[in-house]
């Protein structure tokens, strides 16, 4: 599904984006958030989504952004821009081929480096030393680098990549997503002291006068302060 920003920039929706993107720069007054983690506690909670459409507003201010894809399991960035995955994130560590052979240019301002062919060895790939230097590269050449991660949950690879970015966001399904699961996806980034810089709830169904369904909702993590 296209993203709501390209869609329907001026809706309701796009606007929330916009709203989640000016915490997120104000979310930290010392530190400069650059790499910013997106996951979730478990599948189809919106967090590919709420990544795209959150770098899509970052690149609205004329920012240099990257969207990496570092779902290795299940990538779906690829979709969402309708881009092809035959080059992408793991053919740079297997293939001898170049960054700039592998990102693709969505914008003036936005890049996607899609997953890739899929490894056998996902966490192993993304917990390597080569990996977290080609992170500390592209921190030179761009101004925000979105990643993109499986639930929290289900595998390391969320809390792995936490450790090397700036912030991270957790996207919780409202009516989907258990408590319990939610509160240990928490527990789980905060026992690798990720810097949860905030909570998107989303799918929040609305009984009022307000018509387009949805209400995206950002906010301090549960017992940060």
């Amino acid at each position: 599904m296209k993203p709501i920003l390209l869609k329907n920039p001026k809706s309701p929706i796009s606007e929330a984006y916009r709203t989640l993107r000016t915490n997120v720069q104000f979310s930290s007054v010392d530190k400069n958030l650059k790499v910013i983690l997106v996951t979730s506690s478990g599948p189809s909670e919106g967090k590919t989504t709420t990544a795209v459409n959150l770098a899509l507003s970052f690149a609205e201010l004329n920012k240099k952004v990257l969207v990496i894809d570092c779902d290795l399991r299940k990538p779906t960035v690829h979709k969402r821009f309708n881009l092809s995955n035959q080059k992408g994130l793991t053919n740079l560590f297997v293939e001898d081929i170049t960054f700039e052979e592998t990102v693709q240019r969505i914008n003036d301002n936005l890049y996607v480096l899609t997953s890739g062919i899929l490894p056998p060895n996902p966490a192993e790939m993304l917990s390597s030393s080569k990996f977290k230097s080609f992170i500390e590269n592209l921190r030179q050449s761009f101004d925000v680098i979105i990643l993109d991660t499986p639930p929290v949950i289900a595998v390391t690879d969320a809390q792995v990549l936490s450790t090397i970015s700036d912030g991270v966001i957790l996207v919780v399904s409202s009516g989907q997503a258990d408590k319990e699961a939610a509160k240990r996806a928490k527990e789980l980034l905060e026992s690798v002291r990720a810097n949860i810089i905030g909570v998107v709830l989303n799918k929040v169904e609305i009984n009022s006068r307000n018509k387009y369904g949805y209400y995206y909702y950002y906010g301090e993590a549960e017992g940060k302060k």
